[in-house]
């Protein structure tokens, strides 16, 4: 199980076992701080009584060792041993409160024969469990469980329609039956008699049974609900407040002993970071960026010039189509289960060129979501309030004639440049048809939002026997009491889109090349306080991340950060119309789909050949499918 897990840790590896009691713990190690010995996982505590393995850097472990009452004879000046101390002074849940930090942990109690595993608030390291080969197992990554002599877990029809939907696997389910992902802020403790025993369906917390609980220990919709009843205060007072707070989160986050660099798209969120950065180092930052020859989906222009204001030591790549398209037979491996965001390839290309350099990257990921920055945020409201005042007999025939008129619209790139200029939004035609499509039988505001994030509005229409089971983005007696749209949204993405698609797709691209990437915008302290923000700070005059923007126009000119949002992504409708067109129809094709018994032939193959066509651009829809049929090739 450690062997396949050694592009997350090349630098060492480690395994503790009782025989007696049926019970080991395997490590690899990447070593940030302390790569003496002093830092070797697995770790045994000072009092003999804990063995931890842990994923990740507690980023105030410095802080926690001073506030430790009794005194300790350190060995070495790792987290992983400060990590361990507290849990022996004050317990696991009350370590847990205290962390600032990214992990996934396990911790083995050796007097109560009992383990426990722990995930990070916001989800940015991974922790699969589940019951496999006649015992209970942990991993960051399912190909780890493959290992596991008896392993039999089918693959899951039902997770197979949520993942259609998603393009990624929502937490708690992974792609295989009785194996789960542990959703962040979460904690679980399991007995060793009750390890032998699965129980029926998906673990969700609350979850008690003997031997088994399963609770959060940090939740975020009670973050949302007390921030917005906390009031409004003076807003140069919560941006002085907020600027203090991330920069306190880049400060922690910039400690390391290997080199340490930063991402750099140009956008708000990385260059914010990467100023904060810069301001507190007395050498030139590292930053790096990717650039491509498709001029709708090139940034590298934006990052340069912000980078050659910042005086950072800036690297960029120049990326064909044929070296990102190389990457595209890599990624069922990287990703190990199905997942579906083709921005996956310029993710782990950017990540493979960084690590070049350096081992740790910083990250502006976590700020569209806390600061309202993604284009549904600010115009899903106005369009369907627009909309919901048409009548129901003319809402159908004004959808298609929007479909048919965008199919073409980015291929004229003068009229497409001078649109987005006049509306802010980039790649307009993409985002014309996709709002035809999910406009179509929506009734309310909320439905409009899941329509817009699903990239197969039936999934089970689609996955033979499979029926989709019910997320949080259906559940709306789970969500906090929200009045408006946009924060609603934000809350869903936070607790989904985010940990789900986003940090996954991170995680897994910088561990496949041993790098590892840091969020300063994660720190729960930066989440609790932008929940306090009003609605109007991060979205106002038809622009998101108001307050993020004003503090970075101390450090950066606003002429060099005031353009169309562009997203991070490659022209995957073009290239499966063209030079990955023979590899598509491969894993497509009509004979093998029903031989394989995962998918209805004809709606897969329809969805391809109106492609193909140019009668829709089904790019968000294909690649899913073509993902898991890779990962199924796999």
């Amino acid at each position: 199980m450690a062997a396949v897990l050694g592009h997350r840790g090349p630098d060492d590896q480690g395994v503790w076992s009782e025989p007696e009691r049926e019970v080991a713990l395997a490590h690899r190690r990447l070593a940030i701080v302390d790569r003496s010995p002093a830092g070797k996982q697995p770790m045994l505590s000072a009092c003999g009584r804990y063995v931890l393995v842990f994923n990740g850097e507690i980023y105030n472990h410095l802080l926690l060792r001073r506030r430790l009452k009794r005194e300790f004879a350190w060995k070495g000046h790792s987290d992983t041993e400060t990590l361990l101390a507290c849990i022996s002074a004050w317990g696991l849940q009350a370590t847990l409160n205290k962390l600032v930090g990214m992990f996934a942990l396990a911790v083995w109690d050796r007097k109560r024969e009992r383990l426990l595993l722990a995930r990070d608030r916001m989800g940015e390291k991974p922790l699969y469990y589940g019951w496999t080969g006649g015992g209970f197992a942990f991993a960051s990554e399912l190909k780890a469980f493959r290992q596991i002599p008896g392993f039999s877990n089918g693959i899951s029809r039902d997770a197979l329609c949520l993942y259609l939907r998603h393009a990624c696997m929502p937490a708690p389910w992974s792609i295989y039956a009785g194996i789960h992902k542990l959703e962040p802020g979460c904690l679980l403790t399991i007995d060793r008699a009750a390890a032998a025993n699965a129980p029926n369906g998906v673990l969700r917390a609350p979850f008690q049974a003997p031997g088994i609980r399963l609770h959060r220990y940090w939740s975020l919709k009670d973050v949302v609900t007390s921030g917005v009843a906390c009031g409004e205060h003076r807003e140069a007072d919560m941006l002085k407040e907020l600027e203090a707070t991330l920069a306190e989160s880049v400060h922690l986050q910039s400690v390391a002993d290997v080199p340490l660099g930063s991402f750099l798209s140009g956008g708000i969120d990385s260059s914010l970071v990467t100023a904060l950065m810069q301001r507190n180092s007395t050498v030139p930052v590292q930053t790096f960026s990717i650039g491509f020859e498709e001029e709708a989906y090139d940034e590298a222009p934006h990052a340069r010039a912000i980078a050659q204001h910042l005086g950072t030591r800036h690297t960029e790549l120049r990326v064909s189509s044929a070296q990102a398209m190389e990457v595209v037979s890599r990624l069922p491996e990287i990703y190990d289960e199905p997942f579906g965001d083709s921005s996956q390839i310029p993710t782990f290309l950017v990540a493979q060129m960084t690590r070049q350099h350096v081992t740790v990257a910083l990250s502006g990921d976590g700020g569209d979501e806390l600061f309202g920055g993604y284009n549904r945020y600010l115009r899903a409201p106005g369009i369907w309030k627009m909309f919901s005042r048409i009548p129901r007999v003319a809402r159908r025939p004004l959808l298609r004639l929007l479909s048919a008129g965008s199919v073409r619209l980015d291929d004229d790139r003068r009229l497409t440049r001078w649109l987005a200029g006049r509306m802010g939004v980039s790649l307009l035609g993409e985002k014309f048809q996709k709002l035809a499509t999910v406009l179509d039988s929506v009734e309310d505001m909320d439905e409009l939002y899941l329509a817009m994030v699903s990239q197969w509005r039936n999934p089970a229409a689609v996955v033979i026997d499979g029926n989709e089971p019910d997320t949080l983005l259906r559940l709306r007696n789970d969500w906090p009491e929200l009045e408006q749209a946009e924060q609603r949204m934000m809350y869903l993405d936070a607790m989904t889109y985010l940990p789900d698609d986003i940090l996954t797709k991170v995680d897994r691209a910088a561990m496949a090349v041993s790098l590892e990437t840091r969020m300063p915008f994660l720190d729960y302290r930066v989440v609790e306080q932008a929940w306090r923000l009003p609605l109007n700070m991060k979205i106002r005059n038809g622009q998101g991340k108001w307050a993020l923007r004003q503090i970075l126009y101390r450090y950066v000119p606003r002429e060099l950060i005031e353009r169309p949002k562009q997203g991070f992504g490659v022209p995957l409708g073009q290239w499966l119309r063209g030079p990955l067109r023979d590899w598509a129809e491969t894993l497509l094709d009509a004979s093998r789909l029903e031989r394989e018994g995962w998918f209805h032939v004809h709606s897969v193959r329809q969805c391809w050949q109106e492609h193909l066509a140019r009668r829709r651009n089904h790019e968000h829809a294909l690649w899913p499918v073509l993902m898991f049929q890779a990962w199924l090739d796999r």
